[in-house]
Formats: C-alpha cells, sequence, structure tokens
C-alpha cells in the first residue's frame, strides 16, 4: 500500500466524503476536510478540519506530498439541476486546478461519471470539463466514472436493474450498458481507496464502471 503524508478532501461531509473517509481513517491515512465555516458538525471524527470555500483557489492549502480527493457536487443530479452543475461542480473543478496549477500535489482523485450518455447531458459535460481542468494541471490524476451509486437515500435505480441484466446479454447494447451501469456505496469506497493508495506513475488514469465493481478493499 502506497501512502501519503495526508489526504485532502473537498466535499467530505456529502454522500461519498462521510462513507469513505471513515475507511481512510481507518487504515491510517491522515485525513483533512475542507469544509465551509459551519460544517464543521458533518465532519467525519478523527478527521482534522480546515474552514475554507472549495470554490477558491485559495481555500486549497495543497503540499506536494498531498492527495487531493475532489468530491464537490451538486447533491442529488438531476436533469434540471444544470445551473447547480454551472455553479457548484464546474467551480469547484475550476478552484481545485487553479490551486494544483500554483501548489502541484502529488496526485489528484476525482470522482466524474460516465460519459458520453444518452441522458444527464448537462451533468456529464460538466464533469468531463472538470476531467479537462484538473488533467490541464499536469499532477498526476485518476478520474473514476460511476453512473449511479446505490446506497443510503439512493436506491431508486434499483429498479432498472432487469433491463440493466437484458442490456449486458445483448452484443449491440452490452459495452455501454457496462460503462453505464450501477455500482454501491461499498464498491465505489473501495474504489476510492485503492486509487488513494495506488497512484498512477503520471499523466490521467480513468477507472471506468467494471473497474470500480471489481474493486476491493485490501488488507492495510
Amino acid at each position: 500500500m502506497a501512502t501519503t503524508d495526508r489526504v485532502l478532501v473537498a466535499g467530505g461531509t456529502g454522500y461519498l466524503g462521510q462513507a469513505v473517509c471513515p475507511l481512510l481513517l481507518a487504515r491510517d491515512h491522515r485525513v483533512v476536510l475542507l469544509v465551509r465555516p459551519g460544517s464543521e458538525r458533518r465532519a467525519t471524527a478523527g478527521a482534522e478540519v480546515i474552514a475554507g470555500d472549495p470554490l477558491d483557489a485559495a481555500s486549497y492549502p495543497l503540499v506536494p506530498s498531498d492527495t487531493l480527493l475532489l468530491l464537490v457536487g451538486a447533491p442529488h443530479p438531476a436533469p434540471w439541476k444544470g445551473a447547480q452543475f454551472e455553479a457548484v461542480d464546474l467551480a469547484a473543478g475550476r478552484a481545485a486546478a487553479a490551486a494544483l496549477a500554483a501548489r502541484p500535489a502529488l496526485h489528484v482523485v476525482y470522482v466524474s461519471v460516465a460519459h458520453p450518455a444518452p441522458s444527464m447531458h448537462a451533468y456529464w459535460r460538466v464533469r468531463e470539463r472538470v476531467e479537462a481542468l484538473l488533467a490541464a494541471s499536469r499532477v498526476p490524476a485518476t478520474f473514476l466514472r460511476p453512473w449511479y451509486v446505490l446506497g443510503p437515500g439512493h436506491r431508486w435505480p434499483v429498479v432498472l436493474r432487469p433491463l440493466y441484466w437484458l442490456a449486458e446479454r445483448l452484443p449491440k447494447s452490452r459495452d455501454t450498458a457496462r460503462r453505464l451501469g450501477l455500482v454501491t456505496l461499498p464498491q465505489m469506497c473501495a474504489a476510492l481507496v485503492a486509487a488513494v493508495e495506488e497512484p498512477p506513475a503520471g499523466g490521467v488514469r480513468v477507472v471506468e464502471v467494471p473497474a470500480i465493481r471489481a474493486a476491493r478493499l485490501t488488507p492495510p
């Protein structure tokens, strides 16, 4: 297991952050949460907290040995939230990319979304733009591309599983169905931990749904 000096998490008080931060702490990572003032009460116990604005590049206290885990985004993405995707997801991506360009870190891990896709165009196009911004920083990057992460409060797509099962068995739709498949919260967390602990030597690494589904936590 490769370890870093610390993991700086932006968006750590949200859906994915509250699930993955306890795992990182349990594996002896130093976890530092960048949170807006007033949100400290939602921080994972045992994590350090830095008050700041994840939409402002100056709020990212990066040092060369850091891994930046970027989880900021509009909650419960939906087709009608295009303005929020621009105001939150894209703004946070721009801020993080600017911070990385000014103060390069060891590695940036970003939760993007599977694309291209036949729906949620505003969402995946914003995430695609953030990927490009982060890649332009030249900091080694891992982009995880789930389509939907099943977990508490995020379960409605379960009803689509029979359709996915059928689509994955038809040659014409198999690849698309797998790329846009559902993943579980434990699978996503395992993939995030693996990304943090095994940074790429350089460039950009993309982790899509099949690899997220195959992720398993290894002994620390």
